[in-house]
């Protein structure tokens, strides 16, 4: 019989909003993409051809899947941050109750939407996994306490990616101070290739990320009471060699002004002037082993594909 937790309401977009669109340079929070109909987008995003990133990571585990398992040791709780739908997931939990039986599934998102289509599914493919889903933005408040049962910590999909190296590891760090020496965490890590494999991962033919992007600006108007003109944004991805990330932005077409009535104001944008909504950093091994050292951790073992693409790394607290 599957258990689960009271969902627990996530804070309101009104102060991100509005904090970032007051910024000389607008941005929004990537976490805002995660309404239900964002997470319905992101789904057919991760099957698109053009999005290596979720087939690889898939890849990678499903070849690996008994190897990771070992390398976690016993585990009695399975915790994953930014868990989406688990699709991925669900091959290391069958791993892991085969051996192990009866796993305590944690998984943690900012959509309730996501974490309810990922507990029926889990329910149907493994019927004696325990789910106690919570509704909550790790990023904000790290909902997790230290258990003296081993755990396995998971953050993958190349999630870290979305942040700069220092929030990469200020967030590693707080999960870190979770952990007992027994815990592990697999974290999958997107690496640096050619551009011209990258870009098209965030800017498909199809136009599933241009609307993916653009659904947070419906969502403001949804929630915030604004008139954003949708036609008036354009989708950009742009490789930034430099910081070593895709930048995802909302470029205004022309000059314009939008009004939003549940923050009594509005702001005004310049034709070509963008609204910074995503990163997706790329790691080069050097940036791990900085990222790794930061946030006191050791990468025990690591498992990659036959083109290096994407690495998932098994961490233990550093001793």
């Amino acid at each position: 019989m599957a258990t689960s937790r009271e969902l627990s309401a996530i804070p309101t977009i009104l102060a991100d909003v509005l904090g970032g669109l007051s910024q000389p340079r607008k941005s929004l929070p990537p976490k805002l993409f995660y309404d239900e109909r964002g997470s319905e987008l992101f789904e057919q995003i991760c099957e698109l051809p053009e999005y290596y990133v979720t087939r690889t990571e898939r890849a990678i585990l499903k070849s690996n899947v008994d190897a990771i398992a070992a390398a976690a040791g016993k585990v009695h709780t399975v915790v994953e941050l930014g868990a989406g739908s688990a699709s991925k997931t669900a091959l290391l939990l069958e791993a892991l109750a085969r051996r192990d039986g009866v796993i305590t599934y944690v998984p943690i998102d900012v959509s309730s939407s996501a974490l309810r289509v990922a507990a029926r599914q889990l329910r149907a493919r493994i019927p004696r996994l325990r789910l106690a889903p919570v509704v909550a933005d790790y990023t904000c408040q790290m909902p997790m306490r230290k258990d003296p049962a081993p755990r396995l910590i998971l953050y993958i999909g190349s999630s870290i990616g979305n942040f700069n190296p220092m929030e990469a590891a200020a967030i590693l760090a707080r999960v870190r101070r979770t952990m007992q020496a027994a815990d592990r965490l697999l974290l999958g890590v997107d690496l640096t290739k050619e551009p011209r494999v990258l870009l098209p991962a965030y800017d498909d033919a199809q136009g599933v990320t241009a609307a993916f992007n653009k659904n947070v600006l419906h969502r403001i108007n949804r929630e915030l009471e604004g008139d954003f003109d949708l036609d008036r944004f354009r989708h950009a991805a742009v490789w930034n060699q430099q910081e070593s990330r895709v930048e995802m932005h909302l470029e205004s077409a022309v000059a314009q002004q939008v009004w939003l009535r549940g923050l009594s104001r509005g702001f005004g944008f310049e034709a070509g002037e963008t609204i910074h909504t995503e990163n997706s950093y790329k790691y080069t091994a050097a940036m791990l082993r900085w990222l790794f050292g930061a946030a006191s951790m050791t990468s025990l073992q690591s498992w990659t594909d036959d083109r290096h693409w994407f690495e998932l790394h098994m961490l233990a607290p550093a001793s």
